[in-house]
Order: structure tokens, then C-alpha cells, then sequence
């Protein structure tokens, strides 16, 4: 809510200022006003001299009620102000019909240079932009929404949803979908229902309540994470009717491995619903997550996944007629799904997948990087504009993999995933590692990130978010979540197979450019910092499987090692990024400056850990350190880059 107002009152204040500007310079009388600009304006103002001022002072003081609203906290307006001659103004898709009548009678009458000025630059923004600067998306988890519609089962006497099966799900919410009476009374909130609807429900329903009470461009779409199934879909399509919204795209996000591997399924079944079809107007958006499914299964098998899951995926539309966008969940991290070189990322996705249309996300220090300096910014967003042309025009063939490359694939992915999991999910001694030789649990602390670190506050890797989970290993230089499991499936490989493996890597473009990017992060990786972390962090614990989590960390920085011989070998390389100049001439200026910042973070996470089992622990030492600590962590970040 907080942002979506604050967004509106920024996009307020511009439009408003540029209305003023346009009316103190559009001083052309009404002898050059078509009937239908003369229209627009008030009752009171019919006869003005001026019509295009007065219609342009006009708007301005609509945004300007619109803007008091605001700022009084209300997102609607009352009836007296709906009705008043200056009613606020809501709508870009108004605002814009009315300019575009401005610009049409200005040129009816000649005056193009004055048409095509500052009034045809507002008429771009406001198409652009709207009056809310950027439509909220809206993102929660699937659990949430069945534990919501569990409590309005149970309060209306018809069983527990979270007990039923998938068919049964589905069989009730297209019931209700097509029934035109509420769930839940009206005149009553929700936490005044009972026990049923505990603190997590109302939060869940307040927040389709919020949503409806938003206008319907301040809204994008509402993002499902860890969307399993068709009913998890329908139920956030019958929540949104629930709370009286306006129809939201709704978009499933999948993204385990095995979730993955089972969307063209789950969208199959939504899909072959007739009320879906004709609900969604036969287009559909599906986000693919890449975070977490390299979380549960490692780089180089999750970024095969997403890979298969896009193609299926989109055969499955077409054999359904449905118009699908994807949308894609990356980070700037490798192992989150980044590629400094953004051209290259789009023209080697799979061929057919793209199709004019490409929704990523950016966040973090990301967006600084790519969009704080406006030049920078444009040429960002041209770089993304002429890969999207660019790519429509490639031939399919080149860049489709060969019937053997997709077997090799297969094979390797299942390696690497055994490989990485195997020490992530099936180790003991991993997680009492990963918490003493990074400083994950003093980021979660600091809160460094958008979001809580985990998504409950119990459990191991599976509950922690991607971003402090990748951000960890990316601060002791390991990198461990972009290479791990990659070294055995390629160590593993036969003669034959290393052969179909280099004509891979020089024929499809998505393996390239794979390869690449992890050799990048090998590039910027650091073993000789990373056991620092060991000897400062781990080996100095009070415990007595010590010598093992010493054993464990050797461990991982010998499968770098062999990660890093099998990629130089795959790419005729002595080193890491051999060809890239820029890059290791970026290395060697920033390298000197931040080793000694790792080795700073180690030592402070050494004494603030000290000083945390310390009853008697100095409150002023622990600050200092607390800031000492977060100093290193954003040195560390920003001589890495693509952190995020």
C-alpha cells in the first residue's frame, strides 16, 4: 500500500508539472479548438479564450484533488468528490485520451510544431508510465493462499482444503469461481471470524482487500511462488473475486527442480479448464524461478531444467492456443541466473521461447548498476530492445541442440545434482560449516536484503531465501553456489563424450554462454581467501567434529579446483577468462583492495562472534564491530559485482 501511494503521488507531481508548463506556453485561442477539444472542458469554462490553458489548469487541479486524497490516506474518492467538477483524476487511460484529443485538434488546426512539442512528449509518458509510475506486483506464497481458503472451508462447515486432494480443490474453487454470492460476510472482517482466521489468514485476505481498493493500473501481477499445482492458480483467482478486485493476471511461479520439471503438467490441466480459458482470454504469463532451483539442485542442473521446462512449456501452449509470455526470475549472480552480457543471454534462449517478449526481473544493486545514470540507463534498455529484434531473426537450427547434446545434458544434470546435493542436502557437517566460514547468519542480522533471510525462521538451506544464500558464499570469495556439482559431471565424462561435449560449446549458444559465465565466477574466485574464513572461523569452534568441517571446506575448494581444470581444458584456456581484458584488468585493479577486506571480515566476524558468547559482552564494541562488518560486506559486494 505504502509504495503503490507513494508511487502515485511521484507520478502526480510529475504530470503535474508538466500540465502547468504546457499551459503557461499553449496560449492558442478557440478559434483554433475543434468541437471535441471544446468539449473537455468544464461547464463554467465553455467560452474561455484560452482552451487548451484552461483545459491543461484543468487536469492539473484534478491531480492536485487526486493528491490530497493521497495524502490523507484514502485511495478512493468520496461520493461528493466523484461528483464535484473537479473530480480526482485516477486514471492514466483518461488523462491520456484527453491529451491525445489535445494533440489530435492542435494538428487538425495546423499547429504541428506545438502539437508535436511538449504535449506529444506527455502523451508518451503517460502511455508509458501511467499516473503511477510502475504497476505493483504482488507476490506471496502459494501455502498462504490454501491456508486462507482452509479457514473459509472450515468456517463454512464444508471440510479442511488443505486436506483434500488436488481434484477435489479444483471440482470446489471452479464451483465458487462461477457462484456470484460471497464467501465470507461482508459486514464482519476478517478477524473478527473466529479462531480459524489467525494472524497469517487476515494478513493473506487483507492483502487481495488492499489490492482491490488500488486502481487497476497501479497493479501488474500477482506472482505464486512455489506453485505446484492448477488449484494454486484458481485459488488466488478466487480470493482476488472474493475481495472484489478487478481480474489480476495471475502468475505461477515455479521454481524447484522438480517443479520445474512438472509445469507443462500442472498448466496442461489449467489449461484444458474452458472457465480458465475463457477467464484468462487465452494468455498466460509463467515466471521461472531460477534462484531456487539452483538452490535445490545446483547451476548447471537447475539451468538445464529451465531450459527443457521453456520448451515444453511453450509446445504445451501452442497445442492449447494460448498466448504465453515468460517471465524470468533471475538475479545478478551467476548462480541466480546473471549474465553480465544481456544481448548474449537473450539470443541463446531456447528458440521459439522468446518471440518479441522478455520479463525479467532486476533488483538489488542491480538496478544501480544498469539504471542510476541515465545514459547508462538507455543504453541498457536499447541493448534489451535490439537482442529481442535481434533474436527474431536468428535461424532456428544453429541454436537448437542435437539430439546427442541433449543426452549429454541429461546425464550431467543428473551427475551435478547428485553431486551438489549430496554435500548441501545429505551432509551433516554442511550447514554447521556453512554458518561458521560465511557470515550468513550476521547478514540475516543486518538485514542487508529486501526480505527476511529465510522464509521461516526454522530449517536448514531448503528455508533460506536465494539471495543471503548465494550473498554468503559470494563474500568468502567460494562462490560455491555457481560451480558446485559442475566438476564431477564434467570429470566424469568418457572420451566420447568429452568430444561431443567441445562441439557443444562451439555450436549452441546456450552452452557457450553457460561455460562462460561460470568461468567468469571462477575468475573472481579466491580459495587461498576462502580458507582464511576456515582457519579464523571454523577451525577456532568449540566442537568436536572441528578436523571434519576443516576436511569438508579442503573438500570444496579441491572440486573448484577441478572445476576449474575442466573448464579450461573445455576452452583451450590457461586461465580463468584468458580472452576477457576488461574483466581481469578490473581484477587486478580491485583484487588489492578488497583481500584485505575479506581477511577485515573474517577477523570481525571472529570477535563478534566472540563477544556474542561473551555474558559480559560490551554493547558499544558490538555496534562498532556491527558497522565494521557491514562496511566490509558492501566493499566486498561491490569490488565482486554481480552480487545481486
Amino acid at each position: 500500500r505504502e509504495v503503490a501511494v507513494a508511487s502515485r503521488l511521484r507520478g502526480a507531481a510529475l504530470v503535474s508539472e508538466s500540465l502547468r508548463n504546457l499551459a503557461s506556453f499553449t496560449t492558442v485561442s478557440a478559434t483554433k479548438a475543434t468541437p471535441e477539444l471544446l468539449a473537455l472542458l468544464p461547464p463554467s469554462k465553455q467560452d474561455d479564450p484560452r482552451p487548451y490553458a484552461t483545459l491543461f489548469y484543468h487536469l492539473e487541479a484534478r491531480l492536485n484533488a487526486a493528491t490530497a486524497m493521497l495524502e490523507e490516506g484514502r485511495l478512493s474518492p468520496s461520493r461528493l468528490e466523484a461528483s464535484s467538477t473537479a473530480p480526482p483524476l485516477l486514471s492514466g487511460v483518461e488523462l491520456s485520451k484527453v491529451l491525445l484529443t489535445a494533440h489530435e485538434s492542435l494538428t487538425a488546426m495546423g499547429l504541428t510544431a506545438i502539437a508535436d512539442g511538449g504535449l506529444r512528449d506527455l502523451i508518451r509518458q503517460v502511455e508509458c508510465f501511467g499516473l503511477c509510475l510502475l504497476p505493483l506486483d504482488v507476490r506471496n506464497e502459494s501455502v498462504r493462499h490454501s491456508e486462507a481458503l482452509d479457514a473459509i472451508t472450515q468456517y463454512l462447515g464444508v471440510g479442511s482444503y488443505l486436506e483434500w486432494d488436488e481434484d477435489a480443490r479444483c471440482a470446489w474453487l471452479l464451483q465458487e469461481l462461477q457462484e456470484k454470492r460471497p464467501l465470507l460476510p461482508s459486514h464482519q472482517p476478517p478477524d473478527q471470524l473466529g479462531p480459524l482466521f489467525d494472524s497469517a489468514v487476515v494478513d493473506t485476505l487483507g492483502t487481495f482487500a488492499m489490492l482491490a481498493e488500488l486502481p487497476e493500473e497501479s497493479v501488474g501481477a500477482y506472482v505464486i511462488s512455489m506453485a505446484r499445482q492448477a488449484s494454486d492458480v484458481l485459488a488466488v483467482r478466487l480470493l482476488q473475486r472474493e475481495a472484489g478486485m478487478r481480474p489480476m493476471r495471475v502468475v505461477p511461479l515455479f521454481e524447484t527442480l522438480g517443479d520445474l520439471e512438472a509445469s507443462t503438467d500442472v498448466m496442461s490441466k489449467l489449461w484444458a479448464i474452458p472457465w480458465v480459458m475463457e477467464d484468462f482470454g487465452g494468455k498466460q504469463e509463467v515466471m521461472l524461478g531460477y534462484s531456487d532451483s539452483a538452490k535445490d539442485a545446483g547451476r548447471l542442473a537447475a539451468a538445464w531444467a529451465q531450459y527443457t521446462a521453456q520448451e515444453r512449456l511453450v509446445e504445451a501452449a501452442k497445442a492449447h492456443g494460448v498466448e504465453l509470455s515468460l517471465f524470468h526470475g533471475k538475479g545478478g549472480t551467476v548462480s541466480r541466473g546473471g549474465d553480465p552480457s544481456t544481448f548474449r543471454a537473450i539470443c541463446a534462449q531456447p528458440p521459439g521461447t522468446v518471440n518479441g517478449k522478455f520479463r525479467i526481473t532486476e533488483q538489488g544493486e542491480i538496478l544501480t548498476q544498469n539504471y542510476a545514470h541515465p545514459d547508462v540507463a538507455e543504453r541498457h534498455l536499447n541493448i534489451y530492445t535490439a537482442a529481442l529484434l535481434y533474436e527474431r531473426f536468428l535461424p532456428v537450427g544453429p541454436r537448437s541442440p542435437k539430439p546427442e547434446f541433449r543426452l549429454l545434458m541429461d546425464r550431467m544434470a543428473a551427475v551435478s545434482c547428485e553431486a551438489y546435493r549430496s554435500v548441501v542436502f545429505f551432509s551433516d557437517l554442511f550447514i554447521p560449516y556453512f554458518r561458521a566460514a560465511t557470515p550468513e547468519l550476521e547478514i540475516a542480522a543486518l538485514n542487508v536484503g529486501s526480505r527476511p533471510a529465510k522464509r521461516r525462521p526454522t530449517g536448514g538451506v531448503e528455508t533460506l531465501r536465494a539471495i543471503p544464500w548465494v550473498f554468503a558464499w559470494t563474500q568468502t570469495r567460494l562462490n560455491l553456489t555457481a560451480w558446485l556439482g559442475m566438476g564431477p559431471a564434467l570429470a566424469n565424462l568418457g572420451p566420447a563424450e568429452k568430444s561431443t561435449l567441445h562441439d557443444m560449446y562451439k555450436t549452441w549458444p546456450w552452452f557457450h554462454s553457460l561455460v562462460d559465465v561460470v568461468d567468469m565466477v571462477l575468475a573472481k574466485s579466491e580459495t587461498g581467501i576462502s580458507k582464511n574464513y576456515d582457519t579464523q572461523l571454523v577451525a577456532t569452534l568449540d566442537r568436536p567434529d572441528v578436523d571434519d568441517l576443516l576436511a569438508l571446506g579442503a573438500s570444496l575448494r579441491e572440486e573448484l579446483g577441478t572445476t576449474q581444470r575442466e573448464l579450461l581444458a573445455l576452452r583451450g584456456y590457461h586461465q580463468p577468462q584468458q580472452e576477457n581484458d576488461i574483466l581481469l584488468r578490473g581484477l587486478k585493479v580491485r583484487n588489492p583492495y578488497v583481500d584485505p577486506l575479506n581477511v577485515l571480515q573474517a577477523e570481525v566476524l571472529k570477535r563478534l562472534r566472540s563477544e556474542a558468547s561473551n555474558p559480559s559482552k560490551d554493547p558499544h564494541e558490538v555496534a562498532l564491530l556491527e558497522d565494521a562488518l557491514a562496511i566490509t560486506i558492501t566493499g566486498i559486494a561491490n569490488g565482486q559485482k554481480n552480487t545481486g
